[in-house]
């Protein structure tokens, strides 16, 4: 039995991988930070601001991706755009010093973004957030509505005066989970008057609507923020009409995150992403010429 399991996860490897890059491909700006920064300063020109966030590869050492951390930081203080980089704590192996290589490779004060990931990633990625802090306040983290545990860790995000970006999540609860949408929306509730700023990250106008009027209602900062390669017609009519700004989250280069082959592995759902995303097409009118 464990030789056939092995073989049978060979197999499954063998399909994921092409599968994988080819669904990444719907996302990513292109391979290298040039194509990145150029989409941000087409975005720019129309009146959008933006992220920038290297995908990398499975497997890349903590340093590397620590290297294409901090060269997107220096990058995006030199162009001077409304841009800020995010980064994925697990990929830098949680290291404190990596992460301070990257926070001083910036020479203005822009801010850093800490992505969300599996459930398993949350608590290790608040503690070394809260290691750097005191000396790099200017950070913001990503809080998924489906995870039970996103109401309290906002509480916590408003006591570190972090900017916070609300998304549904594609890692369900571990424990029980819930409704993405309701659960989007009580976070929101939760930083609604309190937060430093907010961003609604939903390609659902509808949910995009009720979200940003909670925000408005109460004075707070917010923005919608939306995926590269996402249709953005929808929620893009949302924003215009509650009249705020815009930001695009830029992917680029040769990994395929947010998929994972060791979860796609274990994971029948995240194939099915990969499959659809793969062979999806998406809108991209907004960012052409």
């Amino acid at each position: 039995m464990t030789a056939l399991k092995r073989i049978v996860r060979r197999w499954v490897h063998a399909v994921t991988v092409p599968v994988a890059e080819r669904a990444a491909r719907s996302y990513i700006a292109g391979p290298e930070l040039a194509d990145a920064m150029l989409l941000a300063r087409r975005l720019q020109q129309r009146g959008l601001a933006c992220s920038v966030c290297p995908w990398d590869a499975e497997d890349t050492p903590a340093a590397s991706v620590a290297h294409s951390y901090a060269a997107a930081r220096a990058a995006v203080s030199e162009e001077r755009l409304d841009c800020y980089v995010s980064i994925k704590a697990p990929s830098i192996a949680y290291e404190r010093d990596l992460l301070i290589q990257i926070l001083r490779a910036s020479n203005g004060r822009s801010r850093l973004h800490f992505d969300s990931l599996g459930p398993e990633t949350a608590d290790p990625t608040f503690r070394l957030i809260s290691e750097v802090l005191p000396h790099f306040p200017n950070l913001s983290c990503t809080l998924p509505g489906c995870w039970r545990r996103s109401t309290a860790d906002a509480e916590w995000a408003v006591r570190q005066n972090l900017a916070v970006r609300v998304v549904k999540g594609q890692w369900s609860d571990p424990v029980a989970p819930i409704d993405m949408r309701r659960g989007f929306l009580e976070v929101i509730d939760s930083l609604a008057g309190r937060a430093r700023h907010v961003a609604v990250a939903t390609h659902d106008p509808l949910l995009a609507r009720e979200a940003l009027k909670a925000l408005q209602k109460t004075g707070t900062s917010c923005e919608l923020e939306l995926l590269y390669g996402l249709p953005l017609q929808g929620a893009f009519s949302v924003a215009t009409e509650q009249n705020v700004p815009v930001r695009v989250y830029i992917p680029y280069g040769h990994g395929w995150l947010p998929y994972s082959i060791r979860k796609a592995l274990r994971n029948p759902e995240i194939l099915l992403w990969l499959l659809r995303d793969a062979i999806g097409h998406h809108s991209r009118t907004i960012y052409s010429n």
